[in-house]
């Protein structure tokens, strides 16, 4: 999911969509999805380049949790039937060349190569596809998602007043495709039971803050910070650190199927936040300084998340924990999913005050894990920074063009590896 977009946007689609100049802030991405189902991925997005045309491959991070990343993209690929395929622009590839893929690629950046040593082996063996972009030339928005850590209880106090809900027993979910039906964009809507045993829209924010889920959803803790859990449904997943020295894994489960209305676009409108300064701190910082407004501006967003506690996490749409730093979340009807990427853009270079001071190029591998409602198109990414301060500075102001290629073993050199 992208915290910037969310922020921004004037309306989420079901993770974030390009508006204002600003883009999707959050959604953990895929932990508002359900695991990855069979599905045609579309041959127009990506074109296969020449080896003269490769980018030169360097790693920023000097390949630092990539393994953790490939080996995630193999669990969700192991899981996968034999015969499942993926395509790459105008070429197919099978699950067994995936996984020789990911597997040939570990063992090459085992010894971290030098970029001679390392463009030299992936010109030799890689087939490189390139994206091509909101403009058809290649150009790719990056923004960026984090997991927020929150303070909270087990137990209600005026000090942990605000609730984190688990699903309501009442929440429906109607698939339009069982009954023939359509609504543009949907095959699913979201509602509640109701006495006469019809289904209804569910509550809104506002309702379910007013106490309208009257005790059909279970409350897995109680925090002190109503922005912060804000922010947090928008990311889709999060911590909650209980005043016991616990700390819970919270992923997304649903939503009330409401549709979001973008907070950033709202306060763009009323002139409290210039549009050219838009990020979630600068949301922050109006929003603390004037606590009167809260209520009214969080509330304007009807859609609300509802949680699960996880023993581990985030999880993205594969059902696998994306890594920071090397997951990506992209539309899932472009792009191979678990497939092997490699990303240019700028990132954000912070003071110890988590100030943006200055921007910097750099270059990555990445893994295909996660998605986003707002993730559209073959010119919007979303890249999963992890937690902590850093984390949040980049997730909340990244919103930078760059380039994104996919890489897969030359099949015919596959023959040839032993």
């Amino acid at each position: 999911m992208n915290l910037f977009y969310r922020l921004s946007h004037v309306r989420i689609g079901a993770w974030l969509l390009p508006a204002l100049g600003l883009l999707a802030l959050f959604l953990n991405s895929c932990a508002w999805f359900r695991p990855a189902q069979p599905e045609q991925v579309q041959e127009t997005a990506l074109v296969r380049l020449l080896p003269s045309q490769y980018p030169q491959f360097t790693d920023d991070l000097n390949y630092n949790g990539l393994g953790q990343g490939i080996s995630q993209s193999l669990a969700y690929l192991n899981r996968l039937p034999a015969d499942r395929t993926f395509r790459f622009g105008q070429d197919v590839y099978s699950n067994t060349q995936m996984k020789k893929s990911l597997m040939f690629f570990l063992s090459l950046i085992e010894s971290k190569p030098g970029p001679e040593s390392l463009n030299q082996k992936l010109q030799s063996y890689f087939l490189v596809y390139k994206s091509k972009g909101r403009d058809g030339a290649g150009k790719v928005m990056y923004t960026g998602y984090y997991e927020p850590t929150l303070e909270g209880s087990a137990k209600y106090s005026p000090a942990y007043p605000h609730p984190v809900f688990t699903r309501p027993g009442d929440l429906a979910f109607v698939d339009l495709n069982l009954f023939g039906a359509s609504i543009p964009g949907k095959t699913k809507i979201v509602g509640r039971f109701t006495a006469e045993q019809t289904v209804v829209p569910y509550y809104e924010r506002q309702e379910i803050i007013q106490n309208q889920l009257n005790g059909k959803a279970k409350v897995i803790a109680w925090v002190n910070d109503p922005i912060a859990l804000f922010f947090m449904q928008i990311q889709g997943s999060g911590k909650v650190r209980l005043d016991s020295g616990e700390i819970l894994n919270l992923n997304y489960d649903s939503t009330n199927g409401r549709a979001y209305k973008s907070i950033g676009a709202l306060l763009i409108e009323e002139g409290k936040i210039p549009r050219e300064e838009m990020s979630m701190q600068r949301i922050r910082e109006y929003l603390s300084a004037h606590p009167q407004d809260t209520d009214r501006i969080l509330n304007s967003n009807p859609s609300y998340v509802f949680f699960r506690v996880a023993k581990d996490g985030p999880m993205g749409c594969l059902n696998v924990k994306v890594t920071p730093g090397r997951s990506l979340a992209l539309e899932r009807s472009l792009f191979p999913a678990a497939a092997l990427a490699f990303m240019t853009a700028t990132k954000p270079l912070a003071d110890t005050n988590g100030k943006v001071v200055d921007w910097q190029e750099f270059s990555r591998f990445v893994l295909n894990q996660d998605t986003g409602g707002a993730i559209r198109g073959p010119g919007r990414a979303d890249l999963f920074w992890g937690g902590g301060a850093y984390a949040e500075t980049a997730a909340g102001h990244m919103k930078q063009d760059g380039e994104l290629f996919f890489l897969i073993l030359d099949p015919e050199k596959a023959e040839q590896l032993p």
